[in-house]
């Protein structure tokens, strides 16, 4: 599991992270919401080691990240895999090297058999026949599909997701939160999902962390998130702008 205690973090005079305390259990999924520059990827990178704490410990599988030797924290990420916003693709590599980027690059697997194994992660990620294409030839959709068989083609334990389902239409991004329930039922790993998009918190989530001004102010279910009498919790899901939020 992922246990958070303590962790402070601040850039220059802001306080971006002032205490949070968080436990992550094995085999669920946890949503990470709240206002924008809120702290949501910052405390992504945390995870990974990334950033160092000012204050408190992130304890992943029971070793504290930020006490890693070089070679320990290399290892320690290999047990993450991560769909970024934009895909972050590379255009110079067709989809098929970009799925099997991580395999050629930390791993000595016959360059068949990266073949082979990318084309398997694409087709659970509900795509054929792309691996000779390039990622400008992809719509927004795909290129987040792609950018997901990558994150899991070495099977990691814990998959990050940042903002999986911004820049899609309704329908796209029901499938993105179908192909995020489907890689944690078949994978069994433990996804963390940070969004501002609340019908996919609601459809992935077992647990829901909202952050604001650097602490956790609400923790609890999707059921639990909707009749709590938390205002900073029920502004946030309703999307008002009238509220103690203050942007």
């Amino acid at each position: 599991m992922i246990e958070i205690v303590g962790l402070r973090k601040a850039f220059g005079k802001k306080q971006v992270l002032d205490g949070v305390d968080l436990l992550i259990e094995d085999d669920q999924t946890m949503a990470i919401i709240g206002p924008s520059g809120c702290g949501k990827s910052v405390l992504l990178k945390h995870l990974v080691g990334l950033l160092e704490p000012d204050a408190g410990r992130v304890v992943v599988d029971g070793r504290v990240v930020h006490e890693l030797e070089e070679k320990e924290l290399y290892a320690h990420r290999e047990n993450f895999g991560m769909l970024f916003q934009g895909a972050a693709l590379f255009e110079s590599l067709t989809v098929g090297e970009n799925v099997g980027l991580w395999l050629r690059e930390h791993t000595r697997t016959a360059e068949e058999d990266i073949a082979s194994r990318s084309a398997q992660f694409l087709e659970l990620v509900g795509l054929h026949e792309v691996e000779e294409k390039r990622p400008s030839e992809l719509s927004g959709g795909m290129k987040k599909r792609v950018g997901l068989a990558r994150a899991i083609i070495n099977e990691p334990r814990y998959v990050l997701y940042d903002e999986p389902t911004t820049g899609l239409d309704p329908i796209m991004s029901d499938m993105i939160n179908d192909l995020i329930l489907k890689v944690r039922r078949e994978l069994k790993n433990t996804a963390i999902v940070v969004t501002h998009d609340m019908a996919s918190v609601y459809k992935v989530a077992d647990r829901i962390a909202m952050i604001h001004k650097g602490k956790i102010v609400f923790l609890g279910t999707p059921q639990e998130i909707r009749i709590t009498e938390n205002p900073l919790a029920q502004q946030f899901i309703q999307g008002r702008a009238d509220g103690p939020i203050r942007l």
